[in-house]
């Protein structure tokens, strides 16, 4: 009888135990359960991604290489540092385009929503939706839960990746109210050429 009674509560405690596990996996993840952010390294294979951008073209990552690449997560479009930060990028494209770099806007938001965005703020260069958050994943570029109790928007970021494929600049930034550091991102590409 004791033996039985022993059995039960180790049983138990197992099943506490798992419990308690997946409680706090599930204030991180949900079910079914998702890949955690990745970090990205400097030095380390840019990961691979197609996404749709807001005129309905295919963009493949890695068709890319041969020039170098940036990329650009932000939250939300519409919302004003979003907004401040994409339009000194297109009052400054003729930079970007002098040294042959490739520049990308990525959020989550839907393909149409980009396409008004970019049409109502003049933008001269791609945006890429990220709807299924995969790619703001993959960048470790996602807030789980943001403002309003919106869950998973990208994280204001910025990638340098090189003509073959390599980052060489990595900038996450926590606090969406900052924009990244344009003039390391300006010095990095400046380096790659």
């Amino acid at each position: 009888m004791v033996k039985k009674d022993k059995q039960k509560d180790n049983l138990f405690r197992s099943y506490l135990f798992l419990r308690c596990i997946l409680m706090y996996d599930n204030l991180y993840f949900s079910f079914p359960l998702q890949k955690r952010p990745m970090n990205i390294e400097i030095g380390q294979t840019a990961p691979d991604f197609i996404l749709y951008d807001s005129d309905k073209n295919k963009v493949t990552l890695s068709e890319l290489k041969g020039q170098p690449v940036l990329l650009l997560f932000f939250p939300l479009a519409f919302t004003s540092v979003c907004t401040k930060e994409l339009c000194s990028v297109r009052d400054n494209i003729g930079w970007y385009n002098s040294i042959n770099a490739k520049v990308f806007g990525i959020s989550v938001d839907a393909l149409q929503t980009l396409a008004k965005f970019k049409e109502d703020q003049q933008l001269n260069f791609t945006l890429l939706s990220d709807f299924n958050k995969e790619v703001s994943r993959a960048y470790g570029s996602i807030y789980e839960m943001f403002g309003f109790n919106m869950k998973g928007v990208s994280k204001r970021s910025a990638f340098v990746i090189d003509k073959d494929g390599i980052v060489r600049y990595a900038e996450v930034l926590e606090n969406a109210g900052e924009v990244p550091d344009f003039k390391k991102i300006q010095d990095c590409l400046k380096s790659l050429n």
